[in-house]
């Protein structure tokens, strides 16, 4: 039998994924080209490569997979199900205005256009009792335009859900049994404020069927029962399958990893406060670490909120690989 030694991790980036193995006193790195369209096939070579396949005993993965895929809006079509009346919650928002002065802003749109988003007839209070019963003619209606309109993963969130999920699973039940990816805002994030309660279980679905793929993909080209846990977006790790469920956890993972890491050596070095800048390929990470790497609710990625616990970091949709362009006013533009 061959001996389990090694403990790998691995990073996936937009461009490239690297490798560290540590066995016993040896560390080697390692780094391949990432394969975008199946990222699991770059980890299992850079393995094969390396020779550790089948002696890990343990895999730990951070990944920029559902970071690059909400900064480049290359997720899955997505749709959303909600109260009625709550349809353009997500163009609504709280109506802050980060740049008051900026006469030619520009707000980001929705992951989910208008025409995806639909209604259903309920109505809960905010103790979660029964105001509005659900109406089964208008879930069906709802999951029907649904799969009209050719969506691939569905978030549902209802007003008030986090204090009486019966509606809500209702309907996730119902969008499930029509062979839609669902995501739930009573199992993603069971809490109140609305629009980031929303804004959240939108990520999940727009980048959970591509996290659920790569990683079922991945775990049958592992070894059976080796370990395999994914850096989350707090910094801490999250097992496989619950990274498949709830993929908006690993919205930064990659980039927390990064901190993490840079924390441990500049703690080593003596140093308590740092700046880290994390350059890959597609993306750019900053973080500032004051004596301990600082923690958020209220993140942001590619300008869409998400209440999920995360290391405070600011992304940018730009990295080593990006063009350089000019636009037709000769401003320059990056990415």
């Amino acid at each position: 039998m061959t001996e389990r030694s090694a403990l790998v991790g691995v990073d996936t980036g937009g461009t490239f994924t690297d490798f560290v193995v540590i066995d016993g006193d040896d560390i080697r790195v390692h780094k391949v080209l990432s394969t975008p369209d199946s990222p699991d096939r770059a980890i299992v070579q850079g393995l094969r490569e390396l020779g550790v396949l089948d002696r890990m005993h343990a895999l730990v993965h951070g990944s920029t997979v559902a970071t690059n895929a909400v900064l480049e809006r290359k997720g899955v079509r997505a749709g959303l199900i909600t109260t009625s009346g709550f349809r353009d919650v997500l163009e609504i928002g709280r109506q802050t205005r980060p740049k008051l002065y900026d006469l030619r802003v520009t707000r980001e749109e929705p992951l989910v256009p208008r025409d995806r988003r639909v209604e259903v007839i309920e109505r809960l209070d905010e103790r979660g009792g029964v105001m509005t019963p659900l109406d089964a003619e208008s879930v069906t209606r709802a999951v029907q335009a649904m799969v009209d309109s050719g969506v691939r993963s569905v978030a549902v969130c209802l007003l008030f859900s986090f204090a009486n999920p019966a509606h809500e699973e209702a309907v996730a039940a119902a969008a499930r049994a029509a062979g839609l990816h669902v995501s739930a805002s009573f199992e993603v994030l069971p809490e109140f404020r609305e629009y980031e309660r929303t804004s959240t279980v939108v990520l999940n679905a727009y980048v959970g069927p591509l996290m659920d793929r790569y990683l079922a993909r991945l775990e049958e080209a592992l070894p059976d029962g080796l370990p395999l846990r994914i850096m989350q977006s707090n910094g801490g790790s999250i097992s496989a399958a619950t990274a498949r469920r709830e993929a908006a956890r690993t919205l930064l993972s990659g980039p927390a990893a990064g901190v993490v890491g840079a924390a441990f050596v500049g703690g080593a070095s003596g140093f308590s406060q740092t700046i880290t800048f994390d350059m890959g390929g597609t993306s750019t990470d900053v973080a500032l670490i004051d004596g301990a790497v600082g923690e958020t609710t209220d993140g942001q990625i590619g300008g869409h909120p998400t209440r999920l616990p995360t290391i405070d970091i600011h992304t940018v949709g730009a990295g080593g690989g990006s063009i350089a362009w000019f636009d037709l006013g000769g401003a320059l533009r990056v990415g």
